[in-house]
């Protein structure tokens, strides 16, 4: 990967991305503007997706700029971006209406969930090759339970019994997002004890016994509840060995953490450029709201924190680019960009005023979605026991 530079940029000071990077990040800008935003500004505040006969046509106009299976290795046919360089475009599709849940209204498909690459070549041919070939929408991974989710290895409960030629589940998965589009799901269930007693199935969402009950939440997408009442899963579909789920989950849940921070501060920054166009903009008693010194410290912290937010999650995508032990970093990016996120998008609606509150801006539709942001991946309080953790080893 090519190494960074000390040319000057407006968003990073000192540190820039590697060219390539930059010229993919241009790239993704384009698309939001020409594609992106006049489609969404013709959808209703809260849409949660495109109707497919829309999707597709901007999929295509996605794919022919390359901009398609982007984490996808390039053995399998996709982009093989890296770390950093999926970073790059998730801040940036971040940075529409819909950007928490739908990043660029879901035009950029074509990723099987990550640890597909470590299935078989039956398993990919059949069920992860569909997606990156455009033929499949996408999948949900299923590890939450009712039990608790920020502590996978002890709260999975999900039971997968062997028998004969199939395992039968029981059980329950919570806050799944995506099943509605999905076909087939990555699950993690129960078959032993411990760590080493979690293994990792392909179930098929038509699968009888197999029940989906959608959740209400605060935020603009609606996460499910799964049932699993008997349901048979062929061995075949069982992703690598018996009781190796929990190592498969963890290869990809701490990179993970890393590219869901670009979400919510692509956001925050497309907040805070609003509201220092509103601040510039506003008259109040006898001069522009700029120039109020109380509301120009609220935009400068907000500029801080949201460089400082970029340049950890940057720092964490660039040592997994080079495969360094990243779950610390990880963590602090994760936990940092997300609180960091909350707090200046509440600033811009302090900023806007009643405008800030109302439907007009797209502020508080994001501001119910990076609550939810601020739980997902693992809750800011999570992220702080790694850290701690860390600290005193």
């Amino acid at each position: 990967m090519t190494s960074p530079t000390t040319e000057a940029d407006s968003s990073l000071g000192a540190w820039e991305l590697p060219e390539e990077l930059r010229m993919l990040r241009d790239t993704v800008q384009r698309f939001m503007a020409r594609e992106v935003h006049p489609l969404e500004a013709t959808l209703p505040h809260d849409a949660a997706g495109l109707p497919r006969e829309t999707l597709l046509p901007l999929q295509e106009k996605a794919r022919a700029l390359g901009l398609w299976a982007l984490q996808t290795p390039e053995r399998h046919g996709g982009a093989g971006l890296g770390v950093l360089g999926q970073v790059v475009v998730a801040e940036e599709a971040a940075k529409c209406r819909m950007g928490a849940f739908f990043p660029a209204l879901g035009a950029f498909g074509g990723n099987p969930p990550n640890v597909m690459f470590k299935a078989s070549a039956e398993q990919f041919e059949k069920f992860a090759k569909p997606i990156i070939d455009g033929r499949m929408a996408k999948a949900f991974t299923a590890i939450s339970e009712p039990s608790g989710g920020s502590d996978p290895a002890r709260a999975i409960t999900l039971k997968a019994v062997a028998d004969g030629d199939h395992y039968v589940l029981d059980g329950s998965k919570t806050w799944i997002s995506h099943v509605d589009a999905a076909d087939w799901g990555v699950v993690y269930a129960r078959t032993g004890e411990g760590r080493s007693g979690i293994s990792c199935f392909i179930v098929e969402t038509d699968s009888p016994g197999l029940t989906v009950s959608p959740i209400g939440v605060m935020a603009s997408f609606t996460p499910n509840e799964l049932h699993f009442d008997g349901v048979r899963v062929p061995k075949a579909n069982l992703i690598g060995a018996e009781g190796g789920g929990f190592a498969l989950a963890s290869d990809f849940l701490v990179h993970g953490r890393i590219t869901y921070a670009a979400g919510p501060i692509g956001i925050a920054q497309e907040a805070l450029d609003a509201a220092c166009r509103w601040a510039k903009d506003r008259e109040v008693f006898g001069g522009r709201l700029a120039d109020k010194q109380g509301i120009a410290w609220m935009l400068v912290d907000a500029e801080v924190e949201l460089r400082a937010a970029r340049l950890l999650m940057y720092q964490a995508a660039w040592n997994a680019d080079l495969g360094r032990d990243v779950r610390v970093d990880a963590s602090i990016a994760k936990m940092y960009a997300t609180e960091v996120a909350y707090k200046v998008l509440d600033r811009c609606i302090q900023v806007h005023g009643a405008l800030g509150l109302s439907e007009e801006l797209p502020l508080e539709r994001w501001f119910r979605d990076l609550r939810v942001k601020r739980l997902g991946e693992g809750a800011t309080e999570v992220q702080r026991v790694v850290v701690a953790r860390d600290l005193f080893k």
